[in-house]
């Protein structure tokens, strides 16, 4: 068995930990960091905060087509939602627009 410590493990004896790394995989350990806005990202942050000012839903739906999850490919899913909650919302406002007018 060998007996050589490689730097990309842990080190039980002396109590040291390092990344990890994978030769196939060279972003491991790249998105360990946690996500801004108390741990659940700019997209569903601002998908809550949305409810109560929806121009956060705009400012998110921009940045989903601006493809910023291409940064932390976790953010895609709450930036994607917010581009739903914005289209929702404009047609709320395009329907009641439309009914308050006719």
């Amino acid at each position: 068995m060998d007996q050589r410590l490689s730097t990309d493990v842990v080190d039980h004896r002396n109590g040291d930990y390092t990344n990890i790394k994978d030769a196939e995989n060279p972003q491991l350990g790249m998105f360990d960091k946690p996500l801004p806005c108390f741990g659940c990202g700019i997209g569903w942050f601002s998908l809550l905060l949305g409810f109560a000012c929806p121009l956060l839903w705009y400012y998110a739906s921009i940045l989903y087509f601006r493809k910023y999850y291409h940064k932390d490919p976790r953010e895609r899913d709450g930036l994607a939602a917010n581009t739903v909650a914005a289209m929702l919302c404009t047609i709320a406002v395009i329907i009641t627009g439309a009914v308050i007018l006719l």
